[in-house]
């Protein structure tokens, strides 16, 4: 992400016996990977320790999970009592995103994504057929509390203020029921919004692939937003070397606070190096401490990115 690191809550699990071995390759990203094997980032993150499944190397040997995973959630569990619950199955058409399936349907999203085994960030398709279960307690309106719900707030070990996980469980809320380029009108926005503010356009689309590999339905725990990866304050930032307020849930907002950021760095560093890094670690982290060794990883995936766009 811009400014600071993407994070993703994972833990370490052993891994179950029916596994293979894939060999990473130029362009690869650990959700490419993960979908190419039907499996999940987060039990391929879990299976090969990996604690930012934003770095992985070239050459580098990911174990990919069978099907299943020692310890993890995909464990037995009582199957759910039924008897009172109407199902019904609906197919999904073109235009349809979840949260609309769902107010249609008067059930919550989150009944709807546990129904289906999805997640907030789940593309579907024309085509697809979809489980309606009403009825449950999840599609029920939800008790008042007198505290909010608590989210997952922390990434190898860095715990980030429950305000910040809340906003960035929102942000991938909202996302998920937008509309969005695809991947291919994706770099196509990149490479005309880099041209425009004269930033290499396959430096930028290394930075943007590495960060989110197009995907602009991406937040991180860090609130980090969209294909570019960037925070709020990175946003405003943006919105200031632009002149005009920015907005990062939209994706050409968002990659325009990408490439202007790319900009403003590249001209206060003396490196193409050190202005990738500071988009991962910070410039001031960068000109006082220079790059960790994770940012070092960071930069040379993006370096070998950028030579292949």
């Amino acid at each position: 992400m811009a400014i600071v690191a993407a994070p993703m809550t994972t833990a370490p699990h052993a891994v179950a016996a029916r596994s293979t071995t894939y060999t990473v390759r130029h362009g690869d990203t650990l959700d490419a990977i993960a979908r190419a094997h039907r499996t999940t980032v987060a039990r391929l993150a879990a299976a090969n320790r990996i604690a930012n499944p934003h770095l992985i190397q070239i050459g580098q040997k990911l174990t990919i999970p069978g099907t299943g995973v020692a310890g993890s959630s995909a464990k037995p569990t009582a199957a759910p009592d039924r008897r009172h619950t109407p199902r019904t199955t609906y197919v999904v058409r073109a235009g349809d995103t979840l949260s609309h399936i769902a107010a249609r349907h008067r059930v919550s999203l989150a009944a709807l994504l546990k129904a289906n085994r999805l997640t907030a960030r789940t593309i579907i398709h024309p085509g697809q057929r979809l489980v309606i279960e009403r009825g449950t307690p999840s599609a029920a309106k939800p008790a008042p509390s007198k505290r909010p719900s608590v989210v997952p707030d922390t990434f190898n070990g860095v715990r980030y203020p429950q305000a910040v996980a809340q906003s960035a469980a929102r942000n991938r809320a909202l996302l998920a029921g937008m509309k969005v380029p695809n991947r291919s009108q994706i770099k196509a926005l990149i490479v005309e919004t880099a041209r425009r503010h004269g930033v290499d356009p396959r430096l930028a689309l290394a930075v943007a692939y590495q960060e989110s590999g197009w995907d602009h339905r991406q937040v991180s725990v860090a609130n980090a937003i969209g294909v570019m990866q960037v925070i709020p304050i990175g946003g405003q930032w943006a919105s200031e070397l632009v002149g005009r307020k920015l907005n990062l849930l939209d994706p050409r907002d968002n990659v325009t606070a990408g490439v202007v950021m790319l900009r403003a760095l590249s001209r206060s560093t003396t490196s193409t190096e050190q202005a990738i890094g500071a988009y991962y670690q910070g410039l001031h982290s960068v000109k006082t401490k220079g790059l960790y060794r994770e940012t070092q990883r960071y930069v040379a995936n993006v370096l070998a990115l950028r030579a292949r766009m």
